[in-house]
């Protein structure tokens, strides 16, 4: 790696199980919740399915991508939001049902009868572990990167490796001043080397500093970024994600 891959990696390693220090987990969650509170258009949940209507559900999203669909449930309840014109039509197919009953409903009272509503774990960090910094942050439209993450603008974070070639990256979805999500992905030729958890770890001290909370989403059955999330500081609270596939 550019600056000393497997020196690097050890070191990543042996710093693994220290806290690193950083905002109170009170106001990493105050952040939570005020990020949450903008982005779905209420928050928190109050027990059950709560419906709400945001015109974020129209407005373009990090990407350009408009997501007619957004929602967070707690083990205490969910919150799900939806364009306001689809308002009525989605609180009459939850009447009576549960959430995944009316995950199933979604698709028709949203207008989308061919989507299908996609589910996954939402995790967030309150502090970061202690490691020694892996990658650098380089200029998304720089021509060594992947073209994966260029559409996630500012700076991504990569890995070289010692003849300057690609090895793994991570890049940062801001939905907002405070809710930054977090992506990333290694080459496989570079896995089980701990360079995923590594990035996401360096990225969420970064967030945390500036002032907003790391996201990290992924799929159900997807164990790898199970484990990274842990790895990284990002618990498993019982949360979960739900969205559409993005509007054309």
């Amino acid at each position: 790696m550019a600056t000393g891959g497997r020196r690097v990696i050890r070191a990543f390693w042996a710093t693994m199980n220290s806290s690193s220090t950083g905002p109170a987990e009170e106001d990493v969650h105050e952040r939570l919740d005020r990020h949450l509170r903008r982005w779905l258009g209420a928050w928190p949940p109050t027990g059950g399915v709560t419906i709400v209507a945001s015109v974020m559900r129209t407005t373009a999203g990090w990407d350009g991508a408009v997501r007619p669909l957004a929602g967070v449930a707690t083990p205490g309840g969910a919150v799900l939001s939806v364009p306001p014109d689809r308002l009525g039509a989605v609180r009459a197919a939850g009447d009576g049902a549960g959430l995944d009953e009316l995950l199933d409903r979604l698709p028709e009272a949203l207008g989308r009868p061919d989507r299908q509503v996609g589910r996954g774990v939402f995790r967030f960090a309150a502090s970061a572990p202690d490691f020694e910094p892996v990658g650098e942050w380089i200029p998304a439209k720089d021509g060594r990167v992947p073209p994966w993450l260029r559409p996630f603008g500012g700076e991504v974070l990569v890995v070289f490796d010692d003849e300057g070639r690609y090895a793994a990256g991570l890049g940062i979805k801001h939905h907002d001043d405070l809710g930054q999500e977090v992506a990333v992905a290694t080459e496989e030729a570079w896995r089980g080397r701990g360079l995923a958890r590594a990035l996401v770890a360096r990225a969420s001290t970064r967030i945390l500093a500036g002032g907003g909370v790391p996201i990290y989403l992924h799929g159900r059955g997807n164990v790898a970024s199970a484990r990274v999330a842990e790895a990284a500081g990002f618990p498993d609270l019982g949360w979960s994600v739900m969205g559409l596939p993005t509007a054309t």
